[in-house]
């Protein structure tokens, strides 16, 4: 198991896979189409969209959550 400390990097590290990993794979078949050769396409894609999705969620997710803090209300 994983210590609770970790578990937003988890989340992160999670969310940013998932995410990297449908936006790639609709921009590939967008702009490509859902011909042969797609998942290569896709995983391609994936593999330089998921390493920039996560540093951009590790950089952002502060930023957001101090934002969260002051437009939320008790």
């Amino acid at each position: 198991m994983i210590k609770k400390k970790y578990a937003q990097f988890v989340f992160i590290f999670l969310m940013s896979f998932g995410m990297s990993l449908i936006m790639s794979g609709v921009v590939v078949a967008v702009n490509t189409s859902l011909t042969d050769g797609f998942f290569g396409r896709w995983f391609y894609s994936w593999m330089f969209a998921f390493p920039v999705a996560l540093l951009a969620a590790i950089i952002i997710a502060p930023m957001i959550r101090s934002l969260i803090d002051k437009i939320t209300i008790e």
